[in-house]
C-alpha cells in the first residue's frame, strides 16, 4: 500500500502511524533503535504490505500494469489504491474529513521529525506543502505520484503508459479496490489487536 493507506490503517495511533510511514526507510536491525510503538508501526506496515502483495485481488490489479512495468506493477497498484481510498465515502465521508486526516498525519510526522530517517525526513516538507495525501483524490495527483515513482526507481524511465492504463481501466481498478480494501482494513485492525 501507499502513504495514505498506511497512515489511515494506523487508526489514529500517532506512533503506529510514524512507524507505518517510515518502514520502507528502516532496514534490518535499525528498527530496534525506535520506540516500541514505532517498532510496532514498522512491523504493521510490513504485515499490511505482505497481505496486499499476496492477495488475489491485488494480483488481478497488477495484471493491468505488468505488460509494461513488470516488477514495478505492484508499486503502481499501491498508488491507485490510495486514489480510490481518498475517494472512498465509507472511509472519508467528504473532502473535509480527508483534509483533516491529512493534516493530522502531517502534524504527527512533524512532531516526530527528530526520529525520522533522513531520506524520509527530507520528503516531509514536500508532502506537507503539496498536500500529497489530500491530492491523491484527484487523477492529476495520481499522475504526479506515478512520476515520483519513476524518479525514485532505478529501472523506470516513464509513467505515461501507466497513467493511460489507469485512466483506461479506471472502473475495473475501482471495482478491485472495493473488493479488496474492507478485507485489508479488517486485517490491519486485527493485527494491531494481536501484536
Amino acid at each position: 500500500m501507499n502513504l495514505l493507506a498506511h497512515a489511515w490503517l494506523s487508526f489514529y495511533q500517532p506512533e503506529i502511524l510514524v512507524g507505518n510511514m517510515i518502514s520502507d526507510y528502516v532496514k534490518g536491525n535499525k528498527k530496534f533503535t525506535y520506540p516500541l510503538e514505532v517498532q510496532r508501526g514498522i512491523m504493521h506496515h510490513r504485515a499490511i504490505d505482505n497481505f496486499t502483495d499476496t492477495h488475489a485481488v491485488t494480483s488481478m490489479a497488477r495484471q493491468y500494469f505488468r505488460p509494461t512495468y513488470r516488477l514495478y506493477a505492484g508499486a503502481f497498484v499501491d498508488i491507485v489504491y490510495d486514489h480510490f481510498l481518498a475517494n472512498d465515502r465509507i472511509e472519508f465521508e467528504d473532502n473535509t474529513m480527508l483534509e483533516a486526516f491529512a493534516q493530522y498525519t502531517y502534524s504527527s510526522l512533524q512532531a516526530n521529525l527528530a526520529i525520522l530517517p533522513d531520506k524520509f525526513a527530507i520528503t516531509v516538507p514536500y508532502l506537507v506543502a503539496q498536500n500529497w495525501l489530500y491530492h491523491y483524490q484527484y487523477k492529476a495527483g495520481i499522475e504526479k505520484s506515478f512520476g515520483g515513482l519513476v524518479r525514485r526507481a532505478a529501472y523506470l524511465e516513464e509513467s505515461e503508459v501507466a497513467y493511460s492504463v489507469f485512466l483506461e481501466n479506471y472502473s475495473q481498478l475501482e471495482h478491485l479496490y472495493v473488493q479488496f480494501f474492507p478485507e485489508l482494513k479488517a486485517f490491519a485492525k486485527s493485527w494491531l489487536q494481536d501484536n
